[in-house]
């Protein structure tokens, strides 16, 4: 039997990155909530914030000692991702690797399905 395949690989740098924003905001319990709105030059956006507590559909993605809350019509669009955090010269971000997203934009915020 083959293994799962997890609906959202989250990186150590990741990990590490939202230990930095719970320090940051105070918030040492907080996960991340990552979702798809509609909007961006591509047509959807990756939307984050520090959540306190999943809502009752969501999607509980652990890695470590943190969180991620994915509402179903987001890890829809999602799965099979990759969620890691960059940082260049010009300071650092969040990069989802969507293997569903069949045209992104430069910003990696906005993609097409």
């Amino acid at each position: 039997m083959a293994p799962q395949e997890l609906p959202l690989v989250v990186t150590e740098g990741a990990v590490r990155r939202i230990h930095v924003l719970q320090e940051k905001e105070s918030k040492p319990g907080a996960s991340l909530r990552l979702r798809i709105i509609a909007g961006g030059c591509s047509g959807m956006q990756y939307r984050m914030d520090l959540a306190d507590a999943p809502r009752p559909t969501d999607l509980v993605v652990a890695e470590q000692d943190v969180k991620v809350f994915v509402d179903p019509k987001s890890m829809t669009y999602l799965r099979g991702s990759k969620l890691d955090w960059e940082e260049d010269l010009f300071g650092g971000q969040f990069k989802i690797s969507n293997p569903n997203a069949k045209h992104s934009c430069s910003c990696g915020l906005s993609f097409t399905i």
